[in-house]
């Protein structure tokens, strides 16, 4: 388990930062009958918590409910990829209307005006509520594969350069 202080660290690189600035993460969490379960979902960096907004009836609410703990990816997709991994506890706020992240988040994908007038209020009249996944990171690992790699990448070229 990391310290505060050390996922602050990682999360305060550059390329976290960029990273974080992004529209999408992959969250990764337990479903009740024990199988992993991986989706693509839009969030918004709070400079501590990453929110993640969806209908108050998505099938992974009763999940996170029973079992909270969740992983995230946020990546590039570029070679090589630039990873940010982050590991926390999904807390679930339900609120009324639509939170101001989503709308935040939704914000940078290439819109005209007039389709994010149309889009927002589209948004507005689909969900009465919605609910905030608010994960505080617990854990995170940044890998650019020029100056961090995978541990099991890295343990391989250690035992390499023993042996070699």
């Amino acid at each position: 388990m990391s310290t505060p202080n050390e996922v602050s660290d990682i999360l305060n690189r550059p390329l976290s930062r960029e990273l974080l600035a992004r529209d999408m993460t992959r969250l990764a969490y337990v479903a009740k009958d024990g199988t992993p379960r991986n989706v693509p979902i839009g969030f918004k960096w709070n400079g501590s918590e990453i929110v993640m907004c969806t209908a108050t009836n998505a099938p992974k609410l009763a999940h996170l409910r029973r079992n909270p703990a969740v992983a995230l990816t946020i990546d590039t997709e570029v070679h090589p990829p630039k990873l940010l991994l982050i590991r926390g506890r999904a807390e679930l706020d339900v609120v009324d209307g639509i939170p101001d992240e989503y709308l935040d988040m939704n914000g940078s994908y290439q819109m005209t005006p007039e389709q994010r007038v149309e889009w927002e209020a589209g948004v507005r009249s689909l969900y009465d509520a919605m609910v905030r996944i608010v994960v505080t990171p617990t854990w995170a690992k940044l890998i650019d594969f020029e100056t961090t790699l995978p541990s099991a990448v890295e343990e391989l070229i250690q035992r390499q350069a023993r042996q070699g």
